[in-house]
């Protein structure tokens, strides 16, 4: 790494995104609590504005949570196809700095600039500018953070939101790293995070401290990367063309389920909307996988990995039907279901991030 240039790499975050687009579209709703997703009873927070953030409403969250933690919360359906428009707006922005743009999802996404078409040398002065640009096309703030790797790009865009940048530099990264508990790092889950936990790994610096050998024993893939970021060190490039992973749908019932046949019933349309993506897209895979939650909120997931290629419906559910009759008998009813398939194995794929249809 000494001998290589040091790579400029910004890492860009829109704020509270669906939640700020419906709050831009409607000025009813500007500087109220906002949740964009169901208000049902059965419904999930997809966004919070951060109105709402401060009551602790967050994404992912039970509307029912979310309503008793907020009584003035306002829910609004989601506008996928407007929420896509705008990405598109703000990727062609992207695409004026530079042709490596590496996107997350429809609001973030790594941008190379170590080389860019403006030929501007300082990457905090190209952030600035994006920033400036997205605001005054989409009416939308956006967060950045500028490093030399991913990893510390992606942890400093989160250090000045919302509608700010931060940078972490080569000589801070190390020391950034040391100071972080582990369970901010990015790429680190609550499950890893509590396994770390468990071997007196709670900070940076613990981590550090760890050989790659015990880090691989006990981590096992991640254990090089894991031990490269407690140093601030992540070599992954910057990848335009980054490839799929996978394509799947679920979707949440208005009744829990708790009939096997029923719930055989209702993989079909998720079975559908799968397949339909992969046609349209020229995508196919290897790999089912079913994904059940309970009443609970507790969930499972059941693969199953073909020798040659999922060909169509009917296949996947094949597939799909035994994976979900293996968990029944049931000690809680099923309130969501979902089909992801995975292993993808065509040049299209790779033009396309990660993708889960929500019905």
């Amino acid at each position: 790494m000494n001998s290589a240039p040091v790579r400029k790499i910004i890492h860009v975050d829109m704020d509270a995104f669906y939640a700020s687009v419906e709050q831009r579209d409607n000025p009813d709703l500007r500087g109220r609590p906002l949740a964009v997703g169901g208000s049902a009873a059965r419904g999930v927070v997809a966004a919070a504005s951060y109105e709402a953030r401060t009551f602790g409403v967050h994404s992912a969250m039970p509307s029912v949570t979310a309503k008793r933690k907020c009584p003035d919360l306002i829910f609004v359906p989601p506008r996928f196809e407007v929420y896509r428009q705008v990405s598109q707006q703000i990727r062609e922005i992207f695409a004026e700095y530079t042709p490596l743009i590496e996107p997350l999802s429809l609001d973030e996404a790594y941008l190379d600039v170590t080389e860019n078409l403006k030929g501007m040398e300082i990457a905090t002065e190209i952030a600035l500018e994006i920033r400036a640009k997205i605001k005054a096309v989409t009416g939308l703030n956006a967060s950045a953070g500028i490093s030399y790797n991913k990893f510390l790009a992606k942890m400093a865009s989160d250090l000045n939101k919302p509608n700010g940048q931060a940078v972490i530099t080569p000589k801070n990264g190390p020391g950034f790293v040391e100071a972080l508990p582990v369970k901010k790092f990015h790429g680190v889950g609550p499950a890893t995070a509590e396994r770390m936990r468990r071997h007196g790994i709670e900070t940076g610096l613990d981590l550090k401290s760890k050989s790659l050998a015990f880090l691989q024993q006990h981590f096992g893939k991640s254990g090089p990367y894991f031990y490269g970021i407690a140093r601030g060190i992540d070599e992954r490039q910057v990848r335009p063309n980054r490839i799929r992973k996978s394509v799947g749908a679920e979707d949440t019932f208005a009744e829990d389920i708790d009939d096997l046949d029923e719930a055989k019933a209702e993989l079909r349309p998720l079975a559908e909307k799968v397949w339909r993506y992969c046609e349209a897209h020229d995508v196919t895979g290897k790999t089912v996988t079913v994904k059940i939650k309970y009443s609970n909120f507790s969930q499972a997931t059941r693969s199953r990995t073909v020798a040659g290629s999922v060909s169509g419906i009917e296949t996947i559910m094949e597939i799909a039907e035994p994976l979900l009759a293996s968990v029944f008998p049931l000690k809680h009813p099923v309130r969501l279901l979902g089909i992801t398939l995975s292993s993808l194995n065509t040049e299209a794929s790779e033009q396309k991030p990660q993708l889960v249809l929500q019905l």
